[in-house]
C-alpha cells in the first residue's frame, strides 16, 4: 500500500539495522552438514561523538555441499558467498540523520541439484547429472535515508534513495539425466533506481503518512539452450526500461481510546517498453546480452489500491479487526518468448480484493491470535510451463480469476513459567472462477480447467513448538527448543501434472548463553526426519529423459549444526 511496487500478497521488508552512537561489536562461527561453514562479524560505533557513527557487516560462507551426484559420485552443491556492508550514519543535533548503507555480494556455486522423475523417486536424494551447472552473482546496492524531524503534526519527512546494480550467470542440467538432452545457460544484467519521500505525523486524533515513490530499471535477459547433444542449439531473450510511479497515503483516525478507523489508497502509473528476441537459432548473444529483436512494444498501465479497516481494542489485552484492501500487480511482457507463435504480450495487469476478519487476545503471558480471510484475484497472471519441441514452453498470460479463502490461528501457552508451548493452523482452499485460458493442455476451456487446482496452494498447514528454559548456576542459561511443521500437497503446475509433495519438518536446538550475554553456543537440526522437498516440477517432454523426465530441484534433507557467538 504504502511503498514498493507489484504487491498483491504483502511484502516482506529487510532492514539492516543502522550504525550505533555506541560501541558494539559480535560475531559468529558456525559448521553444519555438507561441512558448511559460516562466519559473520558486525562492529559499529561513533567516530564523531554524537555527529558521525559506523558500521561494518561482514558475512562469508563456504559449502562442500550437502548433496552427492550419482555420475561421479562426487559431492554436490558447493558455494561461496561474500557480502559486505559498510554504513555511516551523520546526524545534525536531535532533528536530523542521515544513513548511508552499501553493500556488496558475490555468490559462486554449482548448479540446480535436478532430479528426475523418469530416473528416481520422490521420496529420494539421488540424481545423476552430466553437467553440474553453476551460478555466478554479483551485485552493489547503496541506500541513503534521511530523516528530518518537523514541527509540522510533530511529523518527520522520510527519503530513501537507493541504486542496486545486478549481474548474473547460470547453467543448469535441465534434463537431470546422464545424458545432454538439455542443458540451459542463462544471464541477467539489472540496474535500478528507487526513490520514496514520505511524512509521518499526527494531527489531534488523526495519525497521517503520505508520500510519493519513484522506480526505473534497466533489464537485460538472455538464455541459451543445448539440446539432444548440441542436434539443436537455440538462444534468446530481450531488453525492459521501465519507470514506475506512486503516490499514497494512509491514516488511523482514533474515533475513541478503543476504537479506530484505517484508511489508505494508492495510485500507480507504470510503463514498460520491451525489444524481445525469439528463441531461435543465434537469437542473443549471451556474452554481450545483444539480441535480434523480432518484437519491440511499449504499454503502460495504471492501477488504484484502497484499504479501509477498522479496529476495536476494549482492553488493553484485546483487538478485534477487520480490513478490506486492494492489491496491484502492473501488467508486462515475457523476455522469455520460448514458443515463436505466441507473442510475449503484453499481459493484463492483476488485481485482488482482500476482506479479512480477526481477533488478538492477551491472557497474562498467554496469547492467541485468530483470523478469517476472502481474496478475490482477477485476471491471474501465471508462466504456463508446457513440454514442447525445445524441452520446455513458458507462455505468461492473464489465465483466469480465482478466490481464496480460508482461515488461521496462532497461539502461544505458558505450560510452566520456563515451559512454552506455541503452535499454529492454517487452512486454505481456492477455486477458479471465469477461466481464459486452456490450463489442462487438451485443447479446450472447459470444466476440466475450472477444477484444477490453483497452484502452490496447500489445504492445511500447523504446526507446534516446545520451548525450555533452565538455569545452570554461574554457566548461565540454556534454552532446549523443538518444533514441527505439516504442510499438505500441492499443485506445482497449472495443469497439476507438476506438484509439490506434502512434508513433515522436525527441527530442534540446544543453546547455552552465559548470564552476560557475550557469548552463546549451540547445536541444532533442522529437517531431522529427512524429508525429501523440491523447489519445484516442472514435466518434460519424454525426448529429453523418458517418460516421466520431470526438471525438479532438490532441496536439503537433514542438517546437523553447531554456532558460537559472542557480542560486547
Amino acid at each position: 500500500m504504502l511503498f514498493g511496487r507489484n504487491v498483491t500478497g504483502g511484502a516482506v521488508v529487510v532492514r539492516t539495522t543502522r550504525p550505533s552512537f555506541d560501541f558494539g561489536a559480535k560475531a559468529k562461527l558456525s559448521i553444519e552438514t555438507g561441512l558448511k561453514k559460516t562466519v559473520s562479524g558486525t562492529v559499529t560505533g561513533p567516530i564523531v561523538d554524537d555527529v558521525l557513527a559506523a558500521k561494518l557487516a561482514v558475512y562469508y560462507s563456504d559449502d562442500n555441499g550437502w548433496f552427492r551426484n550419482r555420475f561421479d559420485n562426487r559431492s554436490f552443491g558447493k558455494s561461496h558467498d561474500l557480502i559486505i556492508r559498510p554504513a555511516l550514519s551523520l546526524k545534525g543535533g536531535d532533528r536530523f540523520r542521515m544513513d548511508l548503507r552499501y553493500e556488496h555480494g558475490d555468490v559462486e556455486s554449482d548448479g540446480a541439484p535436478v532430479q528426475s522423475h523418469a530416473l528416481f523417486p520422490r521420496d529420494s536424494f539421488r540424481f545423476s547429472i552430466n553437467f553440474p551447472g553453476f551460478y555466478d552473482a554479483k551485485w552493489d546496492q547503496a541506500i541513503v535515508e534521511t530523516n528530518i524531524d518537523v514541527g509540522l503534526g510533530g511529523g518527520v519527512f522520510t527519503n530513501i534513495a537507493g541504486y542496486r546494480k545486478f549481474r548474473s550467470s547460470a547453467g543448469a542440467d535441465i534434463d537431470g539425466t546422464p545424458q545432454s538432452f538439455f542443458h540451459a545457460f542463462f544471464e541477467i544484467d539489472q540496474d535500478q533506481l528507487s526513490d520514496e519521500l514520505r511524512y509521518a505525523g499526527r494531527f489531534g486524533d488523526v495519525e497521517l503518512t503520505t508520500g510519493l515513490y519513484y522506480f526505473s530499471q534497466d533489464l537485460r535477459y538472455a538464455e541459451l539452450r543445448n539440446l539432444l547433444g548440441g542436434a539443436r542449439i537455440v538462444s534468446g531473450g530481450g531488453t525492459q526500461d521501465q519507470t514506475t510511479w506512486g503516490i499514497f497515503a494512509s491514516t488511523d483516525w482514533h474515533f475513541t481510546d478503543t476504537l479506530t478507523l484505517n484508511l489508505g489508497a494508492r495510485y500507480s502509473w507504470e510503463r514498460k517498453a520491451v525489444r524481445v528476441s525469439a528463441l531461435r537459432a543465434n537469437g542473443c548473444n549471451l556474452d554481450t546480452l545483444i539480441c535480434a529483436t523480432n518484437f519491440a512494444d511499449a504499454a503502460k498501465w495504471r492501477g488504484f489500491t484502497p484499504k479501509i479497516g477498522l479496529q476495536w481494542k476494549p482492553d488493553d489485552d484485546t483487538q478485534i479487526y477487520g480490513l478490506y484492501t486492494r492489491g496491484f500487480r502492473s501488467g508486462g511482457y515475457n523476455l522469455r518468448n520460448t514458443d515463436p507463435a505466441v507473442p510475449p504480450g503484453p499481459f493484463n495487469q492483476e488485481t485482488q480484493d482482500s476482506f479479512e476478519l480477526g481477533a488478538k487476545k492477551q491472557f497474562g503471558r498467554h496469547r492467541i491470535n485468530l483470523a478469517a480471510f476472502y481474496n478475490r484475484m482477477k485476471d491471474l497472471q501465471r508462466e504456463i510451463n508446457l513440454p514442447g519441441p525445445l524441452g520446455v514452453s513458458q507462455v505468461i498470460r492473464n489465465t483466469a480469476d480465482a478466490t481464496i479463502k480460508g482461515v488461521e490461528a496462532e497461539g502461544q501457552f505458558f505450560l510452566l513459567s520456563n515451559l512454552v508451548i506455541s503452535g499454529q493452523l492454517g487452512y486454505v482452499n481456492g477455486q477458479y472462477r471465469n477461466v481464459q485460458f486452456d490450463l489442462s493442455g487438451d485443447g479446450v476451456i472447459n470444466d476440466v480447467d475450472r477444477a484444477l487446482k490453483l497452484p502452490r496452494l496447500s489445504p492445511w498447514t500447523y504446526g507446534v513448538g516446545l520451548t525450555y528454559d533452565q538455569q545452570l548456576g554461574e554457566l548461565g542459561t540454556a534454552t532446549a527448543r523443538v518444533s514441527f511443521t505439516h504442510r499438505d500437497k500441492a499443485a506445482f503446475t497449472d495443469n497439476n501434472v507438476g506438484f509439490l509433495q506434502g512434508a513433515d519438518m522436525l527441527d530442534a536446538s540446544l543453546t547455552l548463553a552465559t548470564d552476560n550475554k557475550h557469548w552463546r553456543f549451540s547445536i541444532y537440526g533442522r529437517n531431522l526426519l529427512n524429508e525429501v522437498t523440491i523447489g519445484g516440477d516442472t514435466p518434460l517432454p519424454a525426448a529429453f529423459g523418458g517418460t516421466g523426465a520431470s526438471l525438479s530441484p532438490l532441496n536439503r534433507g537433514r542438517v546437523i549444526g553447531g554456532e558460537v557467538a559472542i557480542s560486547f
